[in-house]
């Protein structure tokens, strides 16, 4: 079974950074795409940034030049680093695996992340 553990949420105030961490398990990252989504309270979940098999990256338009997400293939984790943090950026943060062949999506259980002064 596939595991995806995301660690690194918490409190933090307006402008300060936080990095997540989405450690993998039973899987190689470097083989899938992995994302970050988030969904704030009361707002559908959202790609926040994705990073493919390539290594080609895309970002939401709200966190670019703010987030960075990247790949320790030695770790097996991903990592989302989140730098001038605003109150908008609340949210549980998910970690997720795709794969279009073949067919595979798996989701972590979230870590929150609250911006707040």
């Amino acid at each position: 079974q596939v595991q995806l553990v995301e660690s690194g949420g918490g409190l933090v105030q307006p402008g300060g950074s936080l990095r997540l961490s989405c450690a993998a398990s039973t899987i190689i990252v470097r083989i899938y795409n992995m994302a970050w989504y988030r969904q704030g309270p009361g707002k559908q979940r959202e790609l926040v940034a994705r990073i493919t098999t390539g290594g080609w990256i895309n970002y939401a338009d709200s966190v670019k030049g703010r987030f960075t997400i990247s790949r320790d293939n030695a770790k097996n984790t991903v990592y989302l680093q989140m730098n001038s943090l605003n109150p908008e950026d609340t949210a549980v943060y998910y970690c997720n695996a795709a794969r279009d062949y073949p067919p595979f999506n798996s989701w972590g259980q979230g870590t929150q992340v609250t911006v707040s002064s």
